[in-house]
């Protein structure tokens, strides 16, 4: 059986065809109306973008599906959790301002931002998943909470993952910073030269695994790699590490996907914005010339299948020679392993649909 994924192309030649009617349009051809209740709180999943990047999703196209959860009587609300590295969203206040600063002020918006994990990325909780790399995944509190979700996700290229879109959205997004460190690394994190030997890490280790040294945290033996200890630091003294073969980082990307949407079958909707392809992630403070041109706009249920047309979509597309497209620039050959010619990113979708988090075949439905 094949999941549907609608279509919108970026051609239009007015405003009553314009980008932003498509993504209202789109919300109600995928059904997402009919999921919305009065009074449902519905999270909104996002990436802010980095400050310096240019690429993310423009704030006024989260406004239409803000606009359309109001309509049904729903309480929507933008979320994203804070990030493991340290740049302009690794705690709640950053990300925050990272956020205006971006555009996404209520004024744009129409609705509240609420960062998923915290100011301190500690507000999570466990959910059992019973998968081939993790028995529990840890996800962010607020996210957990809300009863709806829609994913809008930038599709664009990545250096682990081969590309970013809802998988990876659901996966990274919705995690807090421990939940990401788990993903990249079981491997225990690293005291860098900058600790000043406070113990804050100390109270939070779960483990009991650091003790200190001299003037200096010491990360012993019993270390499970959680990555507890990583945002607590208040000078991020305390560095991740990324020790983890792409094809396991990539499965045990979609199993921390998996657990962020367990809690909420039936109640998830996906938008994939095809436009600003970029070969970085948002999470990089510039936005790399696009690899192919801007193609339109997808929706579904499924993350699965809106990766999977995604993917192929862009695929199909002449590269853009004047980018970090290094080949591959044809129609029908694969763009991003054209940027990583050594990562699969195809796995995302095989082991999304082994685990059972939706199905690789669609049907492409155009609007």
């Amino acid at each position: 059986m094949k999941s549907k994924v609608y279509f919108a192309g970026v051609h239009t030649q007015s405003k009553q065809e314009s980008l932003l009617v498509k993504v209202r349009r789109l919300f109600e051809k995928a059904g997402f109306d009919d999921m919305i209740s009065h009074d449902d709180i519905v999270a909104i999943k996002l990436h802010f973008g980095e400050k310096g990047n240019t690429a993310y999703i423009r704030p006024t196209y989260a406004r239409q599906i803000v606009d359309k959860i109001k309509d049904k009587g729903g309480k929507p609300f933008l979320t994203d959790s804070n990030t493991l590295y340290n740049g302009s969203r690794a705690n709640g206040v950053d990300h925050y301002e990272t956020a205006i600063y971006n555009g996404f002020a209520y004024s744009v918006v129409n609705a509240p931002i609420v960062i998923a994990d915290g100011i301190l990325s500690k507000n999570s909780v466990d959910v059992k998943i019973d998968k081939k790399h993790f028995d529990k995944v840890r996800i962010s509190k607020e996210i957990e909470s809300a009863s709806k979700m829609i994913v809008l996700s930038h599709f664009k290229g990545h250096d682990t993952a081969g590309f970013g879109g809802a998988i990876k959205n659901l996966a990274m997004g919705c995690a807090p910073a421990a939940g990401k460190q788990q993903q990249h690394s079981v491997v225990r994190p690293k005291v860098s030269s900058k600790c000043v030997g406070c113990e804050t890490c100390m109270k939070y280790c779960p483990a009991g695994a650091i003790s200190r040294e001299g003037d200096k945290a010491l990360i012993g033996e019993p270390c499970i790699g959680c990555g507890e200890c990583i945002p607590m630091c208040p000078i991020r003294a305390i560095n991740p590490q990324w020790k983890t073969e792409i094809p396991v980082f990539i499965e045990r990307m979609v199993e921390y996907a998996y657990g962020a949407v367990k809690n909420k079958a039936g109640n998830v909707g996906y938008i994939n914005m095809l436009m600003d392809i970029t070969p970085n992630c948002d999470c990089v403070n510039f936005s790399g010339a696009y690899i192919v041109p801007d193609i339109g706009i997808l929706a579904s249920k499924d993350p699965v299948a809106i990766d999977a047309a995604s993917y192929d979509l862009v695929n199909e597309q002449i590269g853009n020679i004047n980018s970090s497209l290094k080949c591959n620039h044809s129609k029908g050959l694969d763009k991003f392993k054209g940027i990583y010619e050594n990562i699969d990113g195809t796995r995302q979708i095989t082991y999304g649909e082994e685990i059972g988090l939706g199905r690789s075949k669609y049907e492409l439905i155009k609007i």
